[in-house]
């Protein structure tokens, strides 16, 4: 019986985690589920799989949640705040640990995870854009295996011989990122700055959290997911390439010095990742449907259009730059896409403000986790400043700025 402690439990990821785990109750077991406030979600969880160890980050909804587990009768202890997000990395019973908050929120119980010497899953691929260098050192210094569960990493991962994390492995000549092109991939560019919230959550493969979903209208994802690579396979920004790929079956691609190419293939379902690594070197069944070819037709790959999508363009930029660099990208992009989701920016603005923020805010060395939350918040005034001027903007957000 292996612990499985979830860090996300009420999102997509943990959602589907749970999923698994339920499919496999002799071999794997829920100890520890957080979440931010969803205390009702959580609540469900915790009747169905029994952790020892619920945390919720909203004090209110934990004391909600203690009391509602109290008149169930279970004995899942309830801890509240920040820090015991990071309790529950370290829980004694726990052989692997999700990592799947969304967002910089993730960052200080993923680098717990990351010392905890246990199996970290990193779905939160936001912690190794701010923190890549912190958060493979601390994987390498704990002896923790760190596996990816974005599916294009997992991919990756399952496409290479084992290597130490952070490593080049042998022979590789570069690594193909698959992408979808999100649900814009053929919306005419003077469209785009019209489009709703609604329209960019409403991915046509995959099901995902509003933030990631909005990330994956703007190519900012595979962005992101760039920066992430080059961290878990020791590969640099120009050994890394997107290509858009609408039907999302190939989840990535890896090219070796001999002209082979290996890839991994399946139905767009984040169950697969996830339980390859649960499972890891073992397989176990996952409850995602087989791939069919035949039914299929065809797979199409095209190169993404960076004139209609900028946010890729300043991933990469980031990506080159090195240093704070992605880490005032997320920051950026992150405080970007909530005043989009609120209604306050419109979706061509996005990349504008992030844009805006890299060229005001210097990059610089990253050395310590102070270094990486001072960028952070600095990068985060920049943003809000740039927000606020848009809003202020006599003719509304900036429509039609990336057309």
């Amino acid at each position: 019986m292996r612990g499985v402690t979830i860090l996300g439990s009420t999102g997509s990821v943990g959602v589907n985690t749970l999923d698994v785990i339920a499919r496999h109750r002799e071999e794997l077991r829920a100890v520890a589920l957080t979440a931010h406030g969803n205390d009702a979600r959580l609540f469900d969880q915790c009747l169905e799989h029994r952790p020892d160890l619920a945390v919720l980050v909203d004090a209110v909804a934990a004391e909600r949640l203690r009391e509602r587990l109290r008149s169930a009768g279970l004995t899942t202890r309830v801890l509240a705040g920040t820090a015991a997000l990071e309790e529950a990395a370290r829980h004694p019973q726990a052989d692997c640990i999700m990592a799947a908050i969304v967002g910089a929120a993730g960052l200080l119980p993923t680098l717990a995870a990351a010392r905890s010497g246990k199996r970290l899953l990193l779905a939160n691929k936001e912690s190794l854009v701010m923190s890549g260098q912190l958060l493979i050192e601390a994987a390498r210094s704990s002896g923790t295996q760190l596996i990816p569960i974005d599916s294009e990493h997992n991919a990756i991962f399952q496409c290479v011989a084992p290597v130490a994390t952070g490593t080049r492995p042998q022979g590789v000549r570069r690594i193909i990122l698959t992408a979808s092109g999100g649900p814009f991939l053929g919306t005419p560019a003077d469209k785009l700055a019209r489009v709703t919230p609604a329209e960019a959550c409403a991915h046509p493969n995959w099901v995902m959290g509003r933030k990631i979903s909005v990330d994956s209208a703007t190519l900012m994802n595979k962005g992101l997911e760039l920066i992430e690579a080059c961290w878990l396979f020791g590969l640099g920004a120009d050994d890394v390439e997107i290509v858009v790929h609408p039907q999302s079956v190939v989840h990535s691609m890896v090219e070796y010095v001999d002209g082979s190419v290996l890839a991994q293939l399946g139905n767009p379902d984040m169950r697969t990742p996830i339980a390859h690594a649960l499972s890891w070197p073992q397989r176990c069944e996952s409850g995602v449907e087989s791939l069919d070819l035949v039914r299929l037709g065809r797979m199409t790959f095209e190169a993404p259009d960076l004139g209609r999508f900028p946010c890729l363009a300043l991933a990469q930029r980031a990506a080159r730059t090195g240093g704070s660099a992605p880490t005032i990208l997320n920051a950026a992009n992150e405080a970007a896409v909530h005043a989009f989701l609120e209604g306050r920016l419109n979706f061509t603005a996005i990349p504008v403000v992030i844009e805006g923020v890299l060229n005001r805010v210097a990059s610089g060395p990253v050395r310590s986790l102070d270094a990486i939350l001072s960028a952070d918040a600095v990068a985060r005034e920049a943003a809000a400043e740039a927000i606020a001027r848009l809003e202020g903007a006599a003719h509304g957000p900036v429509a039609g700025a990336c057309a």
